[in-house]
């Protein structure tokens, strides 16, 4: 049987799981929120640009442990302003 297929030949749906960087679980994409840094050296919170992504619980937890150990600042190797964990906590909040 090859990767990606079942006995009968049909294609397999792979679970898209991600994990966070403030509690290390792995969860499912839809359970989190991703902040992404393009190639211009933006940082910003979004679900479907190019370019490297890491993601956070919608957790308050989660979002006040990143806040205050700077996670992205470790990830994205660039200073995260506060006001991009001022958005992630009212995107949570909705």
């Amino acid at each position: 049987m090859s990767k990606g297929k079942s006995a009968k030949g049909t294609a397999i749906k792979q679970i898209e799981m991600r994990r966070c960087v403030a509690c290390r679980q792995a969860r499912h994409k839809s359970e989190l929120l991703r902040v992404v840094k393009n190639s211009a050296g933006e940082i910003f919170l979004d679900d479907k640009s190019a370019g490297h992504g890491a993601y956070v619980c919608r957790s308050p937890e989660c979002v006040a442990s990143i806040k205050k150990r700077r996670n992205f600042d470790r990830v994205f190797k660039a200073k995260v302003p506060d006001e991009l964990y001022d958005m992630i906590k009212e995107k949570i909040q909705m």
